[in-house]
């Protein structure tokens, strides 16, 4: 028995659709073919062509690399639905860049209308590819695999044998043998053709349709999504109901009647900090302990949200996403009645030690002549002060070591009354004035417990106590199960069209004039892999118990397979030194040559 493995020096016909391979190499993927004609002039034949270069594979690589690229912006700058604060505080810090970064809708990049064109245009042209070589992948599912090509010597593993066995005995056992693994094999004159791996073009197509799946699930989760933001100190809850966010945004096919009844209260937050070292500062406990309830009469369970621990309830998630603190005051008007009582929430300007700023709006104080005088006090709290002389009012630590806040006096017109939006965190000086006494504004750093007096008898504020508060977003993203499938599917797909190789097998059996029957095993794979050789040589020694060698003549010599010319280009299997090797197959116009295998 002799093997040729390798690719021929020459390829000459066998590259060409018409050569000696014919159909046999052709097929082996659904790569649609590429037309290089230029479409003729018209509106009619640039429609043609810019579908053709839209639903291409190359463009679609291209399409989705840009998609990848344009997803770091939104990952690198502060995104009006994740954080709407950070957004803010951006632009104040880099108004020139955010005036860029808005009209470029740096601060909304999933929305945006360059963001939504590459992914439309992506979209289509992962269905242009993928629905014809599905279809012409399931034509050749139905069909069966191409008859031997007329030259089995051109094919890069091929191997070669005589035998005493009849060529329908040895076809019919290279049928079952193929067949028993796992080959699609049929007979057809004096071959048998086989062929196995279709996997590979399943995975390959199933990878793409996965990638639309996912995009599929982007789009459904942009439309129908519903995001909000709820700060919520320590005792306070909240419901899910359009008035109880702080911010809210949805897709554009959401409708908020539908939201789903549920809510929660913040029981505790508890944070602890490390206190020596490199890391000193950085939490190791960050944790928000909650009582929920699900449903208009549903019963509360308790449970506690951590950062990478969201809250899983009526199909949306509760991330804890910032935590703070609420100084507690009690404010009290020139009639010396309590006109405000409650936690305050300031917002960290340090994120790391929580020096935060703050203001306490008064709108219904009066005189103690009855008179209308609003009050507004806006302040600094530090959880840990660095102490009188240390020269700041900077935190030294995120925990309450020595918890100070610092409040300085207004009074007039807060501007609650106007009918326009305010910011709870600002105060809105424009209408205000500043309490004096002897020239020098009316300020004061208080303890726990201590009151600051305002003058003429205005009123006073004390400083009660300290509450926690942590900011959560309520998400509702439909879209996820879809996308983890998708996912899933595109991993298997990926393996699939990787790992396994499409590849086809012909078992030729022909008599010859001196009675044996020429057995030619060939096989062709649509990439180089040095698999295919050795599983060739696994079929034919299998095969070879049904079509057992011929033994040799006298001379040493096997019988020369035709007698005339065609028998004399190359010696058999089992020549010997002294016998001329030719260095290439000859390229007659009649069948293969069995001794040509020997020649590899």
């Amino acid at each position: 028995m002799s093997t040729k493995t390798g690719t021929p020096r020459d390829p000459g016909p066998a590259a060409d659709p018409g050569s000696d391979l014919g159909a046999a190499g052709s097929q082996l993927s659904t790569a649609p073919t590429e037309d290089v004609t230029l479409p003729s002039l018209g509106p009619l034949g640039w429609a043609r062509w810019f579908w053709r270069q839209l639903t291409s594979m190359r463009v679609a690589l291209l399409l989705l690399f840009l998609l990848s690229v344009g997803a770091i912006p939104g990952s690198l700058i502060p995104q009006t639905s994740i954080d709407p604060v950070k957004v803010d505080r951006f632009k104040a810090e880099h108004t020139t860049l955010a005036d860029i970064y808005d009209k470029l809708g740096m601060f909304h990049v999933y929305s945006s209308v360059w963001f939504s064109a590459i992914y439309l245009l992506l979209f289509i042209s992962l269905i242009g590819c993928i629905v014809p070589r599905s279809w012409q992948f399931v034509g050749q599912l139905r069909g069966r695999p191409p008859a031997a090509p007329r030259r089995l010597t051109r094919l890069p593993a091929y191997t070669t044998w005589r035998t005493d066995a009849a060529p329908e005995e040895v076809l019919g056992a290279a049928q079952r043998l193929l067949k028993k693994r796992r080959f699609r094999a049929h007979q057809d004159g004096t071959a048998v053709a086989a062929e196995k791996g279709y996997l590979r073009e399943v995975g390959n197509l199933v990878f793409h349709l996965a990638l639309i799946v996912m995009l599929v699930a982007f789009a459904v989760g942009s439309l129908w999504k519903s995001e909000g933001g709820k700060l919520i100190t320590e005792g306070d809850g909240f419901a899910n109901s359009l008035t109880q966010y702080d911010d809210f945004t949805s897709g554009a096919f959401f409708d908020t009647d539908t939201l789903e009844p549920f809510g929660f209260t913040l029981d505790k937050f508890e944070a602890t900090y490390e206190r020596s070292g490199p890391e000193k500062g950085t939490p190791r406990v960050f944790r928000a302990h909650i009582r929920y309830f699900s449903g208009a009469d549903g019963k509360e369970h308790k449970t506690a949200i951590e950062v990478n621990t969201p809250l899983d309830i009526a199909g949306s998630k509760v991330y804890l996403l910032n935590h703070g603190y609420a100084p507690e005051v009690t404010v009290k008007d020139g009639r010396d009645k309590v006109v405000y009582k409650g936690a305050v929430p300031f917002l960290p300007q340090d994120p790391k030690n929580f020096t935060s700023t703050g203001v306490v709006k008064v709108p219904g104080a009066q005189t103690k002549d009855g008179k209308r005088n609003q009050l507004g006090f806006q302040g600094f709290f530090v959880p840990t002060f660095g102490g009188k002389g240390s020269g700041s009012m900077f935190s030294q630590f995120p925990a309450l070591d020595y918890p100070v806040l610092t409040l300085t006096a207004y009074h007039g017109d807060l501007g609650v009354g106007s009918g326009l939006p305010q910011n709870v965190y600002q105060l809105d000086k424009k209408r205000l004035k500043q309490y004096k006494a002897k020239g020098a504004p009316v300020a004061k750093m208080m303890l726990p417990g201590e009151t600051m007096k305002l003058p003429n008898g205005d009123g006073s504020i004390q400083f009660t106590g300290i509450k926690s508060w942590a900011s959560f977003k309520i998400s509702h993203q439909p879209g996820n199960g879809l996308a983890l499938t998708g996912a899933a599917a595109a991993l298997l797909g990926l393996a699939g069209s990787l790992f396994i190789q499409r590849r086809r097998v012909w078992v030729r059996a022909e008599a010859d004039a001196d009675g044996h029957t020429v057995v030619e095993v060939a096989g062709l794979g649509r990439s180089e892999s040095a698999r295919l050789p050795e599983e060739l040589a696994e079929l034919a020694l299998a095969l070879e118990p049904d079509a057992p060698l011929a033994p040799a003549t006298d001379n040493g010599r096997a019988p020369d397979p035709k007698p005339g010319p065609a028998a004399d280009t190359g010696p058999g299997p089992d020549s010997g030194p002294d016998s001329e090797d030719p260095a290439e197959p000859t390229d007659s116009d009649g069948p293969a040559d069995p001794s040509e295998g020997a020649r590899a």
